[in-house]
């Protein structure tokens, strides 16, 4: 064994993953992941694992870092799972990379840490983000990379733009990547970005609950948690909703886009139920057997919608960007760690 966990920069990274991972306005269910490099070593968050869970479980991921890169460069299909190159002798556990491996090994930095910031997000999701993001990040060294499916193809993007200073990375349709040589550095860089693209969140109205518990009784649906209506009761929000997705894991855990129920017709009670409906004017309902990772996921469209009008020049994903992603076999995964109790 490598001994990996007396060493002060790996723990100070599980006790800032596990931070950042139970505050929802920087990462939502599973999403996110953290790394870092030690003695050839990439250690990174299994996927379809919690940050959250960073301080208390063994969530992190040996990856021999030189045979990963040759492989991304010589564009073998192993880069894309990362899963050949595991220590498996450190890996008793039988985890797998996280989906976002490759990034994280492409980027020069000792300390790389990926959050799908509700901030960054919100800008994202803009058809002008690039010119929109000049203004609040100027003076950083970051660059925007336009939306590309994640994993080998996203980092190719990523090396394609990157430059020697660059240590901030916003992701079209997709969040923040930071890079640093310590824990404290790459901390200090995500809330450097979360502060300056900060965006008021619009208050919405409250649900009708009473109208909503008369519709889902007797159905496989409950009401949402109080933060999640604001999809429904604030128009602009939904009118942002009606558009599509606009980052990947709305697709994985929501399905694309949003499915609208309505107070006078029944709720579907056959054939594959969506995990979420949102009643327009009235609240959201949320599948009682729903992973968590679909809670986590409806809160994040309610923070991110209330925080963008439907006049802006708004850019959700397209039908074949959704589906690459239903069909990707690394999300396939993701999906079924999320349904286990």
């Amino acid at each position: 064994m490598s001994g990996i966990t007396e060493d002060p920069e790996f723990r100070a990274l599980a006790l800032y993953s596990a931070r950042i991972g139970a505050d929802p306005a920087l990462v939502q269910g599973a999403g996110g992941n953290t790394s870092l490099k030690r003695a050839g070593i990439l250690w990174v968050k299994a996927s379809g694992t919690w940050l959250r869970d960073a301080a208390c479980r063994p969530i992190m991921v040996p990856v021999r870092l030189a045979p990963l890169l040759a492989a991304l460069a010589a564009g073998d299909p192993r880069a894309e799972t990362a899963r050949d190159f595991v220590v498996d002798a450190d890996n008793p556990g039988g985890l797998r990379p996280s989906i976002e491996t490759t990034l994280h090994a492409a980027l020069p930095h000792r300390v790389v840490v990926h959050v799908h910031c509700i901030e960054t997000i919100a800008w994202a999701a803009r058809g002008d983000a690039e010119k929109a993001l000049a203004g609040p990040l100027a003076g950083l060294d970051w660059a925007f990379i336009p939306y590309i499916r994640p994993g080998p193809p996203l980092t190719r993007a990523i090396m394609a733009r990157l430059r020697p200073a660059t240590n901030i990375l916003v992701l079209g349709n997709h969040g923040l990547v930071v890079g640093a040589e310590d824990t404290a550095a790459a901390a200090a860089l995500v809330a450097t970005v979360a502060a300056r693209l900060r965006l008021v969140r619009r208050l919405a109205p409250p649900a009708d609950t009473a109208a909503l518990a008369r519709l889902a009784a007797g159905s496989a649906y409950g009401l949402a948690a109080p933060d999640i209506h604001a999809i429904a009761t604030d128009p602009l929000a939904l009118a942002v909703a009606r558009l599509g997705s606009f980052y990947p894991d709305h697709v994985i855990f929501l399905g694309p886009g949003i499915v609208v129920a309505a107070l006078d017709a029944p709720l579907p009670r056959e054939g594959p139920l969506p995990p979420m409906l949102v009643v327009p004017g009235q609240g959201v309902l949320l599948r009682r057997d729903a992973a968590p990772g679909v809670a986590a996921l409806a809160r994040c469209l309610a923070d991110v919608t209330a925080r963008l009008d439907p006049a802006l020049p708004l850019r959700p994903l397209r039908a074949a960007e959704e589906q690459a992603l239903m069909n990707w076999e690394a999300e396939h995964y993701r999906r079924t760690l999320a349904a286990r109790p």
